[in-house]
């Protein structure tokens, strides 16, 4: 002992007080329980939604002791990687003007929906995903996934949302200027379908940030690392993802940690 301590420069004496000094002791139920939210979400929660979920569950638990029983049971979070925006304006065709103006707060469902592209990597080939996103909530209303990137794919994006919401109402449309969203066949879809129209400016990603970050977070929690062997692997974890996590569990924080369907239901 006493060559290890002088190899690591450490004296006897503060070993042994180390050794002696009183450790966090947590009981097994709630080990259990922050494995298994940490499992549940995929090593995507770190120590803010741990403590939230476990006080959603009836345990005092606050951000430090959180991270003490992530610390304890041996569990990391997934860390966000930068988000590489696809190029994909047609500098040929007009676009609308930036309405939004990043106005991200939203008081009422079917007001302001958010739209984009992303794609994913497959053995078989790119996998593309086109989402629709309610700004209130924050919930994903429609979703289109294919092997192109056509207007055919954001168009039946948009007409998932439209059949889910139904909204009747005149619904702010925001999105990029890929030339998907620029096309005549989509805007005329767009224009019959009573929808106000609303474009980020040139190579300014920050005006959809809300877009961006829910494909962050698809892709730091779920797919990054994956190594999909065909497209039909790729589509169903993503759908997986949209459904069963993002939109019913998973906690966000600007919706005060409530997940996006619990957050409309305590709005109506």
């Amino acid at each position: 002992m006493k060559i290890c301590c002088e190899v690591l420069l450490v004296s006897r004496s503060g070993y042994y007080k180390y050794l002696r000094a009183k450790r966090p002791k947590f009981n097994n139920l709630l080990l259990t329980e922050t494995k298994a939210l940490h499992t549940q979400s995929r090593g995507s929660y770190g120590s803010r939604r741990i403590a939230k979920a476990l006080q959603a569950k009836g345990y005092q638990v606050g951000r430090f002791k959180a991270r003490s029983l992530m610390r304890a049971a041996g569990l990391e979070c997934k860390q966000r990687r930068r988000f590489r925006k696809m190029p994909r304006v047609d500098p040929n065709l007009k676009a609308a003007e930036n309405v939004l103006n990043r106005e991200f707060a939203v008081s009422e469902p079917n007001k302001v929906w958010v739209c984009d592209i992303t794609y994913l990597d497959t053995r078989e080939g790119w996998l593309y995903l086109a989402a629709v996103l309610d700004l209130h909530s924050r919930r994903v209303v429609g979703w289109s996934l294919a092997e192109h990137m056509r207007e055919e794919l954001v168009h039946d994006a948009l007409s998932m949302a439209l059949g889910r919401r139904r909204p009747g109402k005149t619904v702010l449309h925001h999105s990029d200027r890929g030339s998907q969203y620029t096309s005549e066949d989509y805007r005329q879809f767009l224009k019959r379908s009573g929808f106000d129209e609303s474009m980020s400016r040139k190579g300014n990603c920050w005006d959809n940030a809300v877009m961006e970050r829910f494909f962050g977070s698809l892709k730091s929690e779920r797919t990054d690392g994956q190594r999909y062997e065909t497209r039909k692997e790729a589509k169903d974890d993503v759908i997986d993802y949209i459904e069963m996590f993002y939109n019913s569990e998973r906690l966000h924080s600007t919706l005060g940690y409530v997940s996006p369907k619990s957050f409309e239901n305590l709005s109506i």
